[in-house]
């Protein structure tokens, strides 16, 4: 007993997180239909504080929103005798299906680079890649080639200095999210970091669902294969017949 009073007692002498995040969100459910095309979410929130506004460092915000990871494998493509063709390919062990990170300043001036190997937020830390074939001496550039690709379509997003912050205590941006999104629980952070060291960080997560003809669809594929691959044939050769039904006409 007397032990759990001296324990007690020593928490009660640690001093409270100076900053707290106390965040909110547009909306924690987002819903895929056959109509979907991308939605916006909008984070905001505020810090709270037991004490007075530091003047210096001034306070950073990183806001990331990560989708569920997946294995991937990145081909490298040759052109040999005139054609394209595969060459080297490089699983990636677990890599976001969407990865968008917003800050409130440039990120190497938001987070040192020990900070960002310890809570993986840059778009290269949050990929894993265990290893690669023997007779790949640049397994990096697939890496890099997998960001370049999900970059261009919109799957990751680096959008830095988009997070406002007043007086040091609201902030506030806004996640685009596209269209081609997988369905699952998008664990979304927010970090506070002073002079490029994090001193708070909350989680939470956002809930993309199929709902309607989608989901009805996405169950009848995994439940009941076979129906969903005759329903697909049935539906080619309806659009084959139609197709040349159309073109019968133009050519009278």
């Amino acid at each position: 007993m007397r032990a759990l009073i001296l324990v007690f007692a020593f928490l009660m002498t640690l001093p409270a997180m100076a900053e707290q995040i106390v965040l909110g969100l547009s909306k924690d459910t987002v819903s895929i239909n056959t109509n979907f095309d991308g939605s916006e979410i909008l984070i905001f929130g505020a810090v709270k504080r037991e004490e007075r506004i530091p003047d210096e460092p001034r306070l950073q915000v990183i806001v990331t929103v990560s989708g569920p990871s997946e294995r991937v494998t990145v081909r490298r493509k040759e052109k040999r005798l005139g054609i394209w063709v595969n060459t080297d390919a490089v699983e990636v062990d677990r890599a976001p299906s969407f990865y968008a990170i917003s800050t409130s300043t440039l990120l190497g001036l938001s987070l040192t680079e020990t900070e960002d190997i310890r809570h993986k937020v840059s778009i290269p830390r949050a990929i894993r890649s265990v290893g690669a074939p023997m007779n790949i001496t640049d397994s990096e550039s697939f890496s890099e080639a997998l960001i370049r690709i999900k970059m261009n379509s919109g799957q990751y997003q680096l959008n830095e200095g988009t997070v406002s912050v007043d007086e040091q205590t609201l902030f506030r941006t806004a996640i685009k999210l596209p269209a081609a999104l997988t369905e699952g629980d998008y664990q979304t952070r927010i970090f506070l970091t002073r002079g490029g060291e994090v001193v708070s960080k909350y989680e939470t997560s956002i809930f993309v669902r199929k709902v309607g003809m989608e989901r009805w669809l996405f169950n009848l594929s995994r439940e009941n294969a076979f129906l969903y691959g005759l329903m697909s044939l049935a539906i080619a050769i309806a659009a084959g017949w139609a197709a040349s039904a159309v073109f019968s006409v133009f050519r009278r």
